[in-house]
């Protein structure tokens, strides 16, 4: 007789770490792993937006409430930003690591926000910073994910990059080089981590708290956007949550980078 749960039921109980899942993509794909059953730890820099994401998900998910988890920490400071990775994977294990003491799944969505720099206003203090968080962060990551993820096939680690990694935009040089540098990321820690999963997401636009804009900004933002979509329409975090769980769920890719971009690649 078929397992007619193999599907539905692949995330049921794994331990998922989503650092930068108080809000925007993160904070979906956290409903999305609770929703399947997961166990969900997120993190965040700011204890508040930690607080507002509990009582979302407290109102939304009563039932699921008691397996989310929130941590905060302070990832933006390179001579502390391996200190806090351990108190952030310690304070995961604690609360829901098994008699392994190890997790299933590490998603990574956090990012500054977004800005465009002309080539005539970069600076080398400018360049390295914007890169930290984007590219730094996720790549010491993979120490911990080394130490703390069961070494299986079933485990996955998962960044998040951009279309601007390959659909140039001009001013935004400094972020599309990191974002391009992530496919390399990818595809190279796909070999260094395994049998562990290594994959990406690569999101077009999305409507998330990342655009530090005026609503009216915004909008002809989103507009702009749309006319460059296949889909019309600016992308939801609620669609491309979905991109995040086939990378955990799907224990036959490896190294790849998936793209959710409203088909901006096609226009």
């Amino acid at each position: 007789m078929a397992d007619a749960t193999k599907y539905s039921r692949k995330l049921a109980d794994s331990r998922i770490l989503i650092i930068g899942g108080s809000s925007g993509l993160g904070f979906a794909v956290a409903e999305a792993c609770l929703e399947s059953g997961a166990l969900v730890t997120i993190s965040s820099s700011n204890p508040s937006r930690i607080d507002n994401a509990l009582s979302r998900v407290k109102s939304s998910y009563p039932s699921a409430s008691s397996r989310l988890h929130g941590i905060a920490v302070d990832l933006s400071s390179p001579q502390t930003l391996e200190a806090q990775l351990e108190k952030l994977f310690q304070g995961t294990i604690v609360k829901f690591g098994g008699a392994d003491g190890k997790l299933d799944h590490v998603v990574f969505t956090a990012a500054d926000a977004l800005a465009m720099v002309k080539i005539a206003d970069m600076t080398p203090d400018g360049i390295v910073k914007a890169g930290h968080m984007r590219f730094v962060v996720p790549l010491i990551l993979a120490k911990f994910v080394q130490k703390y993820l069961v070494p299986s096939h079933t485990s996955s680690y998962t960044v998040t990059t951009g279309s601007i990694s390959e659909k140039p935009i001009p001013d935004w040089s400094v972020v599309a080089s990191y974002a391009g540098g992530h496919h390399s990321m990818v595809r190279n820690l796909a070999l260094d981590l395994r049998p562990v999963r290594v994959n990406g997401v690569s999101p077009g636009g999305v409507d998330t708290e990342l655009w530090k804009m005026s609503e009216e900004e915004k909008k002809k933002a989103f507009e702009e956007f749309a006319r460059k979509m296949a889909t019309g329409r600016i992308g939801m975090p609620e669609d491309v949550a979905e991109a995040f769980l086939v990378c955990m769920r799907d224990r036959n890719m490896d190294g790849a980078v998936v793209r959710t971009d409203g088909g901006v690649m096609l226009m």
